[in-house]
């Protein structure tokens, strides 16, 4: 179904519209719901948009990447497509890639890769591999609300905990907390940590930046049940959003201090390819007084474009504002004790999966 551009927000979704992919002549299209959720629509109001999930049959499960503003080269991605509906979620154009649209198709048609962890178990025995921390949680989060039910992300955790891999796992949920068995003993051994994003204290805010990403309280409660674990927790403010969410930098690293976090950092907001549109009609949506602001701010981080793609620079950004933020930054951490030491995970401890997979390699 064709709509001519739809700025009217959905109950519970991050995205105004489903948007155009400008590389692929994706056409622009309606996300369409069954008929409850017509059934649900009321005075005119969009319908509610169930969530569909596709099961994946890859082929492989590491990604790797050579970037030199990444602190990994390996990385798991057991979902495409994220349900937490952030606006700004840099992951959302990979939807482009199988023809649907990086609006609302992309927090509402989910993809899950069942056998993650026996393709994991598989490349893990392959003679010669060596281990690098594995990140969880770099495209799309692993804890997302499907995990409840499908539990792939803890296959792949009881994989790398068998095999003493080193573990990074970043997430907005309060369901890390779910896997504090294998997470703790990990820890313990020098092989996992922990990063919770939070972007904003204010609810109301929260609920349309990140509609169905868990409330901040419920986030910095599971900072403190990590911390009281033993596990190593970062708190993540990304992305910092101008005349939004940039006036919480002090109170949000007090907040992480005070759950038991070790480290904070942030990134200033990123609109990658068709996240820029996405995010424009979502200003218009939500915050019409200042979209005009927002948008002027973030071309002055990013050297006069809605995006900076250059490596380094896309992580930090440029300008007067760019260099304000990092020193509230900066002055705020040392304030707070953060940042203070290392935490540099353990790869010698790894021993190749055992068994009769591991017998194939």
């Amino acid at each position: 179904m064709l709509v001519s551009g739809m700025t009217r927000p959905r109950p519970v979704r991050g995205a105004t519209l489903n948007g155009e992919s400008t590389r692929f002549n994706l056409p622009q299209t309606e996300a369409d719901g069954d008929w409850l959720d017509a059934r649900d629509a009321i005075d005119g109001a969009a319908p509610r948009l169930r969530t569909t999930v596709t099961v994946e049959r890859a082929r492989t499960i590491i990604s790797r990447n050579a970037s030199p503003d990444i602190p990994f080269d390996r990385s798991i991605n057991p979902y495409r497509g994220c349900e937490h509906g952030c606006i700004y979620c840099f992951a959302r154009p990979s939807h482009a890639f199988h023809d649907l649209s990086p609006g609302l198709d992309f927090e509402s048609r989910l993809f899950a890769k069942p056998d993650a962890a026996a393709l994991l178990r598989a490349e893990l025995a392959k003679p010669g591999y060596s281990a690098r921390p594995m990140a969880l949680g770099t495209n799309t989060d692993p804890y997302q609300p499907i995990e409840a039910d499908w539990r792939i992300t803890r296959g792949i955790i009881e994989v790398l905990a068998e095999t003493n891999h080193p573990l990074t796992i970043t997430t907005k949920s309060d369901r890390v907390i779910r896997d504090l068995d294998l997470l703790a003993p990990m820890a313990a051994k020098g092989l996992a940590a922990v990063a919770m994003s939070i972007t904003s204290l204010d609810p109301k805010i929260a609920a349309t930046l990140e509609p169905r990403a868990p409330h901040p309280e419920r986030r910095l409660a599971a900072v403190s049940a990590l911390a009281a674990a033993g596990v190593p927790v970062y708190v993540s403010i990304a992305p910092v959003i101008p005349a939004i969410t940039d006036h919480e930098i002090e109170h949000l690293i007090a907040r992480a201090a005070q759950a038991g976090a070790r480290f904070a950092f942030f990134i200033p907001v990123r609109l990658p390819w068709e996240v820029a549109p996405l995010f424009r009609a979502w200003l218009d949506a939500h915050f019409p007084d200042r979209a005009g602001k927002v948008m002027a701010t973030i071309q002055s981080i990013r050297g006069g474009r809605d995006n900076d793609p250059g490596f380094g620079s896309r992580m930090k950004g440029q300008g007067p504002w760019a260099d304000l933020l990092k020193t509230r930054f900066d002055i705020a951490v040392r304030k707070h004790g953060l940042n203070a030491e290392r935490v540099g995970l353990r790869c010698d401890l790894f021993r190749a999966p055992q068994g009769p997979q591991g017998e194939l390699f």
